[in-house]
């Protein structure tokens, strides 16, 4: 069971226009790289762990990351968030939200008086 996850070159073509401009030495494979940082952010892997079929693990993170720095993944979300209007549902997943472990004890330190306060009520 193949379950990577591969752009079209219909969806590519419409991304490309967001893409930097390639400076001296050509880009790796667009198509590849950026269906390579789709699979591991969606899948929540660590970069490692992407499969081979998408290059080098380091070449995504690479990219990735210089993209995320130039504003490339922003420009492309708003764009395309834009095309359809408002939103008549917004959700929010946080399922990658990471506390630090000194977090737990700030209930206990009462930092939270309406959840701390209900505690001791009961």
């Amino acid at each position: 069971m193949n379950d990577q996850f591969w752009l079209t070159r219909a969806q590519l073509k419409r991304l490309e226009p967001y893409f930097p401009l390639s400076h001296g030495i050509p880009r790796v494979d667009d198509l590849r790289v950026v269906s390579g940082i789709i699979h591991v952010i969606r899948n929540g892997l660590r970069w490692r762990d992407a499969p081979k079929d998408y290059g080098p693990h380091k070449t995504l993170y690479n990219r990735f990351v210089r993209w995320s720095r130039m504003g490339v993944f922003d420009r492309i979300f708003a764009s395309l968030a834009g095309e359809r209007g408002t939103p008549h549902q917004l959700m929010i997943d946080a399922t990658h939200l990471k506390a630090h472990r000194t977090a737990a004890s700030l209930l206990k330190k009462g930092m939270f008086p309406a959840v701390s306060d209900a505690r001791k009520a009961a």
